[in-house]
């Protein structure tokens, strides 16, 4: 990324108010490098003036808010989900009127925060946010985005032939896996034991999200928290879980090349596991997360 002029930066910095969201110099100064090497990618050699009208045309406070919410900024999170919510929402009704597209909407919150990390840093969608749109405009055009590729994967998938038709296509068959069914079962035994040791709290956000498949603002009515506060919780929840999975099956003799290939069994075919029973209170009947609520509340 480019080098940038202290003093320039430090202007553009008042301008875009980042200090309400506790965005330091350093962070706003690597949002704006990341932007002009985006932006003058071809040019090897931008002159000053260049670069300097070019930040200038930015969406700086908005640039700024996303810089502050992809480093976790509670603050920054609540005021984003306030204001964008309703332009996420309204977009979602416009792309799918009825309310159908609006778990994509919801989903996009995850994204945002950062679940994948590298190098053990949150990759947040955020930083593909340069500035150069508004960021109620580049929302828009990342949930647009997604459903039409929802859309093409519904076309695919209803081109499929019945089973009985002339073009129906065989499946290729997939050579046997001798590990497989090892790998399952050592998943099983490790994920069984990691989720009961989950803390209730924390068990039961999982279960409103994942088997009951409420939306983020329904998992926080029921928890009596905001959505965005819930989308932290659940990514804090997905990286422990798979590091106490991880550390059990190290435990059980399994090398990294192994455990990665536990792993890659279970995403592409479960198998027995289910996410239900997993979140399940010790070996009683299985209730809802719902049921559980509400007993917990009497209690």
């Amino acid at each position: 990324m480019p080098s940038l002029d202290p003093g320039l930066v430090e202007r553009l910095h008042r301008q875009a108010r980042a200090e309400r969201w506790q965005c330091s110099k350093s962070q706003f100064a690597a949002a704006l490098a990341a932007s002009v090497g985006r932006a003058f990618a071809e040019d090897q050699a931008p002159s000053a003036r260049d670069v300097e009208r070019y930040l200038a045309s930015l969406h700086l406070e908005d640039l700024a808010l996303a810089c502050a919410c992809a480093a976790g900024d509670d603050a920054a999170w609540e005021h984003f989900i306030r204001a964008h919510r309703p332009v996420l929402y309204r977009a979602a009704d416009a792309l799918e009127p009825g309310g159908g597209a609006r778990d994509l909407a919801d989903s996009l919150y995850a994204d945002l925060f950062g679940l994948a990390t590298q190098g053990g840093e949150r990759r947040s969608l955020f930083r593909y946010f340069h500035g150069r749109s508004s960021l109620g405009t580049w929302l828009r055009a990342v949930l647009s985005q997604r459903f039409v590729d929802r859309v093409r994967t519904r076309q695919r998938e209803d081109a499929l032939p019945d089973d009985d038709s002339p073009a129906t296509i065989a499946a290729p068959s997939r050579p046997v896996d001798p590990h497989r069914e090892r790998d399952l079962t050592l998943m099983q035994r490790a994920l069984t034991a990691v989720m009961a040791a989950l803390d209730p709290h924390d068990r039961l956000r999982l279960a409103c999200y994942y088997a009951q498949q409420l939306t983020l603002a329904q998992t926080g009515r029921i928890l009596g928290e905001h959505e965005a506060t819930v989308s932290r919780q659940l990514a804090r929840s997905r990286r422990e879980i798979r590091a106490a999975v991880e550390r059990r099956l190290q435990a059980d003799g399994l090398s990294n090349e192994e455990i990665a290939r536990c792993f890659e069994s279970v995403s592409e075919d479960a198998g027995p596991l289910d996410v239900s029973e997993l979140l399940s209170v010790g070996g009683a009947r299985k209730k809802s997360p719902l049921d559980r609520s509400n007993e917990e509340s009497a209690t």
